[in-house]
């Protein structure tokens, strides 16, 4: 029952809305009194007595008082009166002490919370108001197992506030926990040790759970205390019985864990490392395969790891120091642990394994480092290579059609195996080939009767053989013929003993894997490519009844058909009639499921176009093939384009015009094959994409569906632009026209690239088309920025953005294309418009990379127009508005010059002022230090300054120049 005495004054009606089941008028009035209490100077002092006297029963009141007392010690102690101060200790012991006299213990959460505000309290006053913080809890609480609890709880609270490297503290705070556990150790950490040590013997059999609290209490401390205090014989005995006891035992683990990794002296190291392995090694915990255990052998594994990782880091440091007796002895006590290392790695159960992956990997480090490898090492190298390769093997549990979280996991273990290989490879590549040689030639020989998991992992060694024994541009044909002839003679074997026939999927997948990553050996042994043709065209690859190996093999395909296009003259045909029906538009209203996704068929489509383009058949020949590829596309195309035309049902035109989108993709995706015009001209295909466009720009005229159909011809067009050149010319007016009509930001955004690329390639031989669509294109932009948007539309913002950048990307194409007559032709109105755009984007958003453009272009226009034969009336407008964009864009409080992209921005403003000094002159600096420069304020001795450094021929001077003299400015 809990102490109980007069009831503190405290809000009831807010108290209900504390129950997490309250209704929401309640919480709000209990959230409200909670500020209330926080903010007050002395409101809190209720909670205090609340608790200190147990006057609530609710555990949800009693949290709520915690809470602001936390609020008050962490945010407001300073200001606290010494009363105050002198309160909330007293409340805590207090409370302390009610829970001595307790019969049952508070919740979990409440003792926690309590531990939280004991450890703030400790924090603030431990330095300078009670120093005898621990002295006063210890004599408290004594042995009583209510008053440990805290008491330990409280420790790992102290521990994460004051030493847990994980949470980011201030340099104050940092010295501050310097200080604090300087204190600790010269005052009390010896104390807190007897504490422990009484806590764990006392406790180890009544009270399990305070036991591996007091052990998580050992394991956090021994980091930064003077270690002899708790490796010595009274303690390690301790903890060692410990292990023993089946609810202690993973805790015991864990601290002997914290002890071992310890910073010390590597002799040192090396010395308890060896004493605690004698020890746990006679009380026979080195047999793990008598342990089933797994919970605990996984922590065991981790101890292991942790000795054998601290060892050879021991090692490392003696051997830099050239101690040759204490290296030796310390690889001798490596070497003793490699047979329990392969034990553990070898377990059935991959969590063990995977915790001793980290010493294997070291110890193969350490032995590529030495000269010269003793008949035992190699021994042990051959031993993990046999332990890897074992564990690589999927078990019976593993699904593959529905990969879950274990499934997910087995594959990360398998990429830390993987690490283990390399690194085998690294240390003994002879070994490693002359292993996977051996287990893939056995299963190869019975892969008929095998089971799928050992076919698998034989061909998976071979897969990665290719980057265990790394060649330049995957050679692995060449070279090196011991390793040379060892891989062509298991491929040579892979591709020719019929186990693409093996009908479980993930042997099907990592056969295509590997003739894929070893490509080039069809170059070597062409005779081979018709099998392999073959099981990629048929069931065990296109066809095969998996969804999942289709799609990966449509990809591998193509893959292999790019490598290997010189080959395939004799096949080119037949392999485009046996894939002709996967080269199919799937037609919305089909409910059949496609063999291939529309995503995999862009790989078909691409690896026809390959074939047709790289084949040595006439041009009147690839032109037909080409033409029957591309023909049924554009006749669907123009059958679903009316149809969509009359479709009404939202649903069913998004469908269609989805389909509409892939027809166009597939017919893009062909032209890959094409590297510019000429391919295309002389394949002869140039007619057939020109029908293509022709076939596909109806749609951008389309009033429904615009979003879809008007990026996938957008990206047609981009496509057209790199394999028709000149020719695609005549279709981008019409496009253009159709693609400004009702436009949102983002379709603007996306048609401004395309603009720009037609800029930048074509120049001048599209100048009069840009002089045309340059204001429309404008005035659509600016009519979509102008449209009004919820303040807190975040979405809209960021579309605005990114148009205003590609906007002025595509003015500095056309200035930077020397193209100025696109604007010049515009009517001074219209110029002038665009010129107060260009200087709004320079000032007024805070958007480095679109204000460092707009100075790239102010630069330009000054290059282009600011000379004495320049655009009329532009001197005026230089010194008018773009010399003050020059000062006023760096001055505004959002111009952040520790920010990398504003200072490119501050770097083109100084090269504006440099080319506007390059071409007005001295007139120019006369106009900086009569007029412009005063009118900001500054001196004239700055203003000289300024102007010397913009004489100097170096922009470089004045880039530093222009920084100093911002953050001088800002100052």
């Amino acid at each position: 029952m809990a102490c109980q005495s007069v009831a503190a004054v405290m809000d009831e009606q807010a108290l209900l809305g504390l129950n997490p089941n309250a209704d929401a008028r309640y919480r709000q009035r209990a959230m409200a009194y909670f500020e209330q209490l926080k903010e007050s100077q002395d409101a809190w002092e209720v909670c205090a007595e609340a608790l200190a006297k147990g006057i609530y029963n609710d555990d949800h009141v009693k949290f709520f008082c915690f809470q602001v007392l936390e609020h008050q010690i962490k945010f407001r102690h300073a200001g606290l009166s010494a009363v105050q101060q002198q309160l909330i200790r007293e409340t805590l012991m207090k409370w302390l002490q009610c829970q001595l006299m307790n019969a049952q213990p508070e919740k979990p959460f409440i003792r926690n919370k309590a531990a939280q505000v004991f450890a703030l309290t400790f924090v603030m006053e431990y330095l300078t108001l009670w120093p005898k913080f621990f002295f006063d809890l210890l004599s408290l609480v004594g042995l009583s197992p209510h008053g440990v609890d805290i008491y330990l709880r409280t420790l790992m609270a102290i521990d994460a506030e004051v030493v847990d490297r994980d949470i980011l503290h201030t340099p104050e705070e940092t010295r501050r926990n310097t200080l604090i556990k300087d204190t600790m150790r010269e005052q009390c950490i010896p104390s807190l040790v007897e504490s422990w040590f009484q806590i764990l013997q006392t406790y180890q059999q009544s009270h399990p759970e305070i036991t591996c609290q007091c052990l998580e209490v050992v394991g956090a401390y021994v980091s930064w205390i003077d270690l002899n205090l708790i490796a010595n014989d009274r303690f390690v005995n301790l903890l060692l019985s410990q292990m023993s006891v089946e609810e202690l035992r993973e805790e015991a683990c864990d601290c002997l864990f914290e002890i071992v990794n310890k910073g010390m002296d590597p002799v040192d190291k090396t010395k308890l490392v060896e004493s605690l392995c004698q020890v746990l090694q006679s009380a026979g915990f080195f047999n793990v395969e008598q342990e089933e255990d797994v919970d605990f052998l996984a922590k065991f594994a981790r101890l292991v790891n942790g000795m054998g990782q601290s060892l050879l880091l021991s090692w490392t440091k003696l051997a830099k120091t050239g101690n040759v007796k204490d290296t030796a002895e310390t690889l001798q006590a490596v070497e003793a642990k490699v047979p329990l290392l392969l034990k553990l790695l070898v377990h059935e159960d991959d969590d063990i394994s995977t915790n001793v992956v980290g010493f294997c990997y070291e110890y193969l480090h350490v032995l590529k480092q030495l000269p010269q490898l003793t008949d035992q090492q190699k021994t042990n190298i051959e031993a993990v290579m046999l332990a890897v390769m074992k564990k690589l093997t999927y078990d019976d549990e593993y699904n593959f059609e529905n990969e879950g979280e274990d499934e997910a996991m087995f594959v990360e273990y398998r990429k830390q195996l993987k690490m283990l290989l390399d690194r085998l490879a690294q240390v003994s590549p002879e070994l490693l080939l002359e292993a996977v040689r051996r287990v893939f030639t056995n299963t190869m020989r019975n892969w008929q009767t095998a089971p799928f998991m050992e076919v698998e992992v034989a061909i998976r060694l071979l897969y990665m053989l290719g980057e265990a024994l790394p060649a330049s541009h995957g050679a692995h044909f060449s070279g090196d013929t011991v390793k040379t002839s060892a891989l062509q003679d298991m491929m040579r074997t892979l591709v020719s003993c019929g186990v693409s026939s093996y009908q479980h999927t993930s042997v099907a997948l990592e056969f295509f894997e590997t003739v894929v990553r070893y490509d080039k050996f069809f170059i070597v042994e062409p005779q081979y490519i018709p099998n392999v043709l073959m099981a990629f065209l048929d069931q065990r690859g296109l066809r095969h009844n998996s969804p999942k190996v289709r799609s990966r093999v449509a990809y591998l395909f193509s893959r292999f058909i790019k490598t290997l296009h010189k080959h395939m003259n004799a096949f080119i045909e037949d392999i485009l009639t046996r894939i002709q029906d996967l080269l199919e538009l799937a037609p919305p209203e089909n409910g059949f499921p496609a063999l291939l996704t529309n995503d995999d068929q862009l790989f078909m489509f691409e690896t026809a176009g390959v074939l047709i383009v790289n084949g040595e058949t006439p041009v009147e020949r690839k032109q037909v093939l080409m033409r029957s590829l591309l023909t049924p596309l554009m006749d669907a195309f123009r059958l679903l384009l009316a149809k969509l035309l009359q479709e009404s049902e939202e649903e069913r035109q998004a469908a269609l015009a989805d389909c509409l989108s892939h027809a166009v993709g597939f017919a893009s995706r062909t032209s890959k094959a094409f590297s510019n015009k000429q391919t295309v001209k002389q394949c002869g295909c140039t007619e057939v994409y020109r029908d293509c466009l022709q076939t596909f720009l109806p749609a951008l005229s389309c009033p429904v569906q615009r979003v879809v159909l008007r990026s996938s011809v957008r990206s047609f067009l981009h496509r057209m632009i790199i394999c028709l050149e000149e020719e695609v010319l005549p279709f981008i007016p019409a496009a253009s026209e159709h693609m400004l009509k009702d436009c949102e930001a983002k379709d603007l955004q996306e048609f401004i690239p395309l603009i720009s690329q037609i800029t930048a390639k074509f120049k001048r031989q599209v100048s009069p088309f840009l002089q045309q669509v340059f204001m429309p294109l404008v005035v659509a932009i600016f009519e979509v920025l102008a449209r009004p948007a919820e303040d807190n539309d975040q979405t809209a913002a960021l579309e605005n953005q990114m148009l205003r950048r590609s906007y002025f990307s595509f003015i500095q194409t056309i200035t930077g294309s020397g193209m100025n007559e696109v604007m010049a032709n515009q009517g001074a109105e219209n110029i002038e418009r665009v010129l107060f755009t260009i200087i709004q984007g320079a000032v007024d958003f805070p958007d480095p990379i679109a204000q460092k453009t707009c100075f790239i272009i102010l630069s330009k226009l000054v290059e282009l127009w600011g000379g004495k034969d320049g655009m009329v009336g532009f001197p005026d407008f230089i010194y008018k508005h773009i010399v003050p964009a020059c000062f006023l864009a760096p001055l505004k409080p959002t111009f952040d010059l520790s920010d990398a992209q504003t200072v490119l921005t501050l770097s083109e403003c100084a090269v504006t002022l440099k080319m506007i000094h390059h071409k007005r002159g001295p007139e120019f600096i006369q106009f900086l230090q009569q007029e412009y420069l005063p009118s900001l304020q500054v001196s004239p001795e700055i203003s000289q300054e300024l102007c010397q450094v913009l004489q100097q021929p170096d922009v470089k001077v004045l880039k530093n120049y222009i920084k100093a003299f911002f953050q001088r400015a800002k100052l």
